[in-house]
């Protein structure tokens, strides 16, 4: 209490002989003499103590003019003068609250003694060996199809959610009241939604690494999944299914760079045929389960997106378990991290810890590139034609109901069960991309281990005839007197030209890109959404209006009019490629 008391009488003294020599703080000397009072020392040889930042613009004036004719306690008067000065000058209101805020003095830039001098490569952390095991390429075999089958797993749940809530949409147009074709904006959205969700998920992966941007955004997939289960108006119904295919979308867009990551191109291609069987697994058994589900009274369209967030939470809770990051950098960056704990030499970092992300470099690769790549005929067509047959895949959720339901009169249940034939018809396709990578393993050890992008197109060659084949049988035996093994038999030729065409698509573009390869599959990826989405809206009004058959002659005559585009460029991808600064440096003498 005694002291309390001689300090207000040290603090009325000050403010009384501050306001006699007049002296208003001034913000340009209050900056400059702040800044020294923090080098420069007292009398007694200590150094001035800050504790309050915010009446800092005349303390160091204000303490000369205390300290000239006293003598004992520095600290105190100084203390009492900065504060009576402050008194003295009335503080804004905004300039109060920035102040509390900003507590940092103003300091002149950060220097080291060692700022120019580059890092040596003794304190880089990096792989002990192309043998090491602790690169993904040298996982066990185990390891390596554990962890496929689960990022398989998950993009299969992302297609189902994409395909199951087709089976409800006569339910959930006559619950909102409204017209089927709008009902059919669910799928829609949600394809336009796997569409731009890679431009976000892949430049992610490369910085967070691929368990991260793909596990988070699955999450928030389930929640919106939950969310279509019990929306009230249609407007949410819609917002939900897009946002919801707009997170899902990153286990589709970073498996193909979790498979890059685990296998050689020796191998990569059985790799991606297991991975594109997962992607047409979930549009093939999705609308046959949730057509099960929905002609239960006591169920309803609502349980198909129940049992989709269902799934997903299962799936998801197996990844999160025994998934582990497989992105080399990110790796490094956790070896790294362990290193400077166990060893105490702070200095030893990976090189990717160097890389300061720049939005621009990653809109530069994700955004723009894409459609550089675009340009160029490879990219285009191979692009166009993968997307065109992706988008018939999805006109069947509206096509196969249309044929056997209404034309042949199946029960719904029934009715879906021709979307296994499609699922037959990728399982044959995935055996012919199986034995073409052993045919291409020969090519490539020949070529001194190089790869050999048109030795990818033989399967793709074969398929083009099936898939354009298939349209027709599929459209001109749709009619109740034909039997129905018949149009099972063009979806069985469709499900096989559609997995060669897409897989064979896919591993040429990333032989073709090597340098260049994420934004060649981003922009894959982000076209053949579109053409998805535009589908199932075509399909009901072209089959009402026009009939199957012409319908169907339609389509199968533009997949007729593509089926050279692989044999072009299996003669001539050599010297294209060669022209092209996006592509010449995958040619090898």
């Amino acid at each position: 209490m005694p002291g309390m008391i001689a300090y207000n009488h040290e603090l009325q003294a000050a403010s009384t002989e501050a306001d006699e020599r007049g002296r208003t703080p001034s913000l340009g000397s209050a900056s400059s003499s702040s800044a020294k009072s923090l080098d420069e020392k007292d009398h007694d040889g200590h150094r001035p103590t800050n504790y309050d930042m915010r009446p800092t613009l005349s303390r160091s004036r204000s303490r000369r003019s205390v300290a000239h004719g006293r003598s004992g306690n520095r600290g105190l008067e100084t203390r009492a003068s900065g504060l009576g000065q402050s008194l003295s000058h009335t503080l804004s209101r905004r300039e109060t609250a920035l102040s509390r805020i900003r507590s940092r003095p103003n300091v002149p830039p950060f220097t080291h003694p060692l700022a120019y001098q580059p890092t040596t490569a003794d304190v880089l952390v990096d792989f002990d060996s192309p043998d090491d095991p602790y690169r993904p390429i040298n996982w066990p075999t185990k390891k390596k199809v554990v962890t496929t089958a689960l990022y398989g797993f998950c993009t299969m749940s992302a297609t189902w959610a994409s395909s199951a809530y087709s089976a409800g949409t006569d339910q959930i147009a006559a619950h909102f009241q409204v017209g089927t074709q709008v009902a059919v904006l669910g799928t829609t959205l949600f394809l336009f939604g796997f569409g731009v969700g890679p431009l976000l998920w892949a430049p992610l992966s490369e910085v967070y690494g691929r368990r991260l941007a793909v596990l988070c955004p699955l999450f928030v997939a389930i929640c919106f999944s939950f969310g279509s289960a019990v929306a009230k108006d249609l407007q949410t119904l819609m917002l939900t299914r897009f946002f919801g295919a707009f997170f899902a979308s990153a286990p589709v867009t970073n498996t193909g760079g979790v498979l890059g990551d685990l296998y050689s191109p020796a191998w990569r291609g059985i790799a991606m045929a297991g991975y594109a069987m997962a992607v047409v697994g979930g549009p093939c058994l999705g609308p046959i389960v949730s057509a099960a589900v929905v002609v239960q009274p006591y169920l309803g369209w609502r349980w198909t997106e129940y049992l989709t967030g269902i799934l997903q939470s299962f799936i998801l809770l197996l990844a999160v378990i025994f998934i582990d990051e497989t992105y080399p950098p990110k790796l490094l960056v956790y070896k790294a991290r362990r290193l400077r704990h166990e060893t105490g030499n702070w200095a030893l970092h990976a090189k990717f810890e160097e890389w300061d992300v720049s939005i621009k470099e990653l809109a530069k690769k994700f955004l723009l590139r894409p459609i550089q790549l675009l340009m160029t005929p490879i990219c285009f067509l191979v692009a166009l034609y993968a997307s065109f047959c992706y988008g018939i895949l999805y006109m069947q959720l509206g096509g196969i109901p249309i044929i056997f339901g209404e034309l042949r009169g199946w029960n719904p249940v029934p009715a879906t069960l021709p979307f296994l034939c499609i699922f037959i018809g990728a399982i044959l396709g995935c055996g012919a991309n199986v034995y073409n990578q052993v045919l291409y393993n020969k090519a490539y050890r020949a070529a001194g281990n190089k790869p050999i992008p048109e030795k990818r197109l033989p399967p793709m060659m074969v398929g083009s005839f099936l898939f354009s084949g298939g349209q027709f049988i599929m459209g001109w035996t749709s009619s109740p007197d034909i039997h129905w093994i018949c149009p099972c038999v063009g979806l069985v030729m469709n499900g096989t030209g559609f997995f060669t065409i897409f897989q064979a698509a896919l591993n040429y573009l990333v032989d073709t890109f090597t340098q260049y390869a994420a934004s060649a599959v981003a922009a894959n990826t982000f076209l053949r959404s579109c053409f998805a989405g535009a589908f199932p809206l075509v399909v009901g009004p072209m089959y009402h209006n026009i009939g199957v058959g012409p319908g169907s002659t339609i389509t199968g005559g533009f997949a007729a009019l593509l089926i050279p585009v692989p044999f072009i460029f299996y003669i001539f991808g050599k010297r294209i490629r060669a022209r092209s600064k996006w592509s010449k440096g995958s040619v090898y003498n």
